[in-house]
């Protein structure tokens, strides 16, 4: 298995939100060249500014790379495909970053001899904290060691089978904006307390980030570290009492389990439509 000291050229099809914070965290991990394509001039002098060559041939940039990622919308991809001559996948490592296009259609539409991968990262790529999962059928995969680097290079990530794609989707793809979500709930909760907005936000940032710390550390049930704040009679019992009586714990699990299912939805809609498309039916 090769490293990505070893790779030389790295393409970026689609150097949107999060094709250029691969492109950032890339550059600041690693020497190699960095092809961006993109259709809009601005996206293609960000992509300039962030020390990658831009350019808008698709074929050219999978030409020159040794590995390509794929990171333009999903209905766009047979466009991607219709752009590059066929010739010029062979021998190449493709990642998927796109949503819902399954591994064996991204094979049937790029050739056998293609070593893909699928990941699913998210939006805390924009800060090097990303949690990605990667599938692929390549067990042993000549570029998998640099798949790995590239997606560590942006967070964490771990490898899944492909089922489990979709649930990776609804939980951590959307995750951010669950997690967005409570907090601003929280923050206004101690705003009509009487709290200014702006120390508010600050002291929940910050309970966050330490409490995630503290349950990588100790690795524990998160019901313990509960346990260790709630004393009898206490100010965190009667909350947790308010959150049990409006159903909080039943509606996050609920959130995480439909929005699974509408990736799910989403991802065999898109998949047909691709391979419908693409002529691969």
């Amino acid at each position: 298995m090769r490293d990505l000291k070893n790779v030389e050229s790295i393409a970026i099809i689609g150097a949107g939100k999060i094709g250029s914070a691969i492109i950032k965290a890339l550059r600041s991990c690693f020497n190699v060249k960095i092809i961006a394509t993109g259709r809009r001039d601005e996206t293609l002098r960000y992509a300039e500014s962030l020390g990658a060559m831009a350019t808008r041939d698709n074929d050219k940039a999978v030409k020159e790379a040794e590995i390509v990622i794929l990171s333009v919308k999903p209905y766009h991809f047979p466009t991607v495909v219709k752009q590059v001559n066929r010739e010029s996948w062979k021998g190449k490592t493709v990642v998927s970053i796109m949503a819902g296009i399954r591994i064996r259609t991204l094979k049937d539409a790029l050739g056998k001899d293609v070593e893909i991968y699928r990941a699913m990262p998210n939006i805390n790529a924009l800060v090097r904290k990303a949690a990605t999962a990667i599938s692929t059928l390549d067990e042993f995969g000549e570029n998998r060691e640099a798949v790995e680097e590239i997606f560590k290079c942006l967070g964490t990530f771990f490898w899944v089978p492909e089922e489990y794609l979709d649930i990776w989707t609804g939980l951590v793809g959307s995750g951010p904006a669950f997690i967005a979500e409570i907090v601003d709930a929280l923050v206004l909760g101690a705003v009509a307390s009487g709290m200014p907005r702006d120390l508010a936000y600050q002291g929940i940032l910050d309970v966050l980030e330490g409490t995630s710390t503290l349950l990588k550390n100790i690795r524990v049930h998160p019901a313990e570290v509960r346990d260790e704040v709630t004393t009898p009679g206490g100010t965190t019992i009667r909350g947790l009492m308010v959150m049990e009586s409006e159903g909080v714990k039943s509606a996050l699990m609920k959130t995480v389990e439909e929005t699974y299912k509408r990736s799910k939805e989403i991802g065999l809609e898109i998949d047909s439509r691709i391979r419908k498309e693409l002529g691969l039916q």
